[in-house]
């Protein structure tokens, strides 16, 4: 997908992969000499400012480009936008080790800069946060922060990555491993190679979605050290309990199954994550939690085949709408 840019007002700017939409960059504070950044993106041409906004993060080997979900949100009164964190998709920049991040709590600023802006400038008085995969686990930890919980009305969570699919025993042994070795070679590479998740998506492999592959590569992105200790720190404190205070939706595939090319299910099941470890997490989230699974979905949920698909749309936008009515 590509657009031609050009400036606009504020800040925004045509976005340059998704056709009628805009970005924006939101400088961050600078780490390590660089000066990170993140992008912030909408639909466009803009309707009037609706009193639900939902931000949209995408997860590792990932960006925003679901054109398909913000049309469905805009058909039901809720102003679409997507954030692409640091070192990711658009915010990616030279020299940047793509989807790196030594600490989950980083992307904390640009959540918080994110949707002060949706509230206070752009004048949305309630945020619903979305969250995929790894920008789940992310996003949970940054809602149960006091700041999260202050700015954030509801927390929508497709096929969140909240334990390691593995045996206890191997969860404890690898993560005390990681805690050896991350601190003294943060970017050793732990794993590496194709998924045939990411290969059979994209419409040059047969599937049904259009998307910049040097963005999400289907051999995807080394999986580092420092960046799985990091992701195992924020498993750790969802299994002691996050006490979320905001009313949370989760909800993954009903099955999973091997992230193989033989698979004949790859259009019907979660080949990245095990969705019984979902299921039992989701509890240790928050006081106020609901969990769905979806017949026939796969590992992000918004891009399964029909009728899974239009499950989980309709799902998330009925509780949407049951949980932070859209005033018309």
């Amino acid at each position: 997908m590509t657009a031609s840019a050009g400036p606009l007002a504020d800040g925004w700017e045509a976005d340059r992969l998704v056709p009628g939409w805009q970005a924006r960059t939101l400088a961050l504070h600078p780490r390590g000499g660089r000066q990170p950044v993140a992008t912030l993106l909408r639909r466009a041409p803009l309707a009037p400012t609706t009193a639900v906004a939902a931000l949209h993060v995408h997860g590792y080997n990932d960006y925003v480009f679901q054109a398909h979900v913000a049309d469905a949100l805009t058909a039901r009164g809720v102003t679409f936008y997507g954030l692409d964190l640091r070192r990711c998709g658009r915010s990616t920049r030279p020299g940047d080790v793509p989807h790196y991040t030594d600490d989950l709590t980083e992307y904390h600023e640009e959540l918080e800069a994110a949707v002060r802006l949706l509230r206070e400038e752009l004048g949305h008085e309630r945020v619903v946060l979305v969250g995929h995969s790894t920008g789940g686990l992310s996003a949970s930890l940054w809602t149960a922060t006091a700041t999260g919980s202050e700015l954030v009305d509801a927390l929508v969570l497709n096929s969140p990555w909240l334990d390691l699919d593995a045996s206890w025993f191997a969860r404890v042994i690898s993560t005390r491993a990681l805690d050896f070795w991350a601190p003294r070679s943060p970017l050793r590479v732990l794993a590496d190679g194709p998924s045939a998740y990411s290969h059979h998506l994209h419409v040059q492999h047969g599937g049904r979605w259009d998307y910049d592959l040097a963005l999400k590569p289907p051999s995807g992105f080394p999986v580092r050290a420092g960046w799985l200790r990091a992701v195992r720190r924020g498993h750790a404190l969802v299994g002691r309990g996050l006490d979320l205070r905001v009313p949370v939706l989760v909800c993954s595939a009903e099955r999973s199954g091997p992230n193989t090319p033989d698979n004949p299910e790859l259009d019907a099941q979660d080949t990245i994550l095990d969705v019984r470890r979902i299921a039992e997490r989701a509890p240790t989230l928050g006081r106020h939690v609901l969990y769905v699974p979806v017949p026939g979905g796969i590992h992000d949920l918004s891009l399964s085949t029909t009728p899974a698909r239009e499950t989980y749309l309709s799902t998330m936008l009925s509780w949407v709408d049951a949980q932070v009515p859209v005033r018309r």
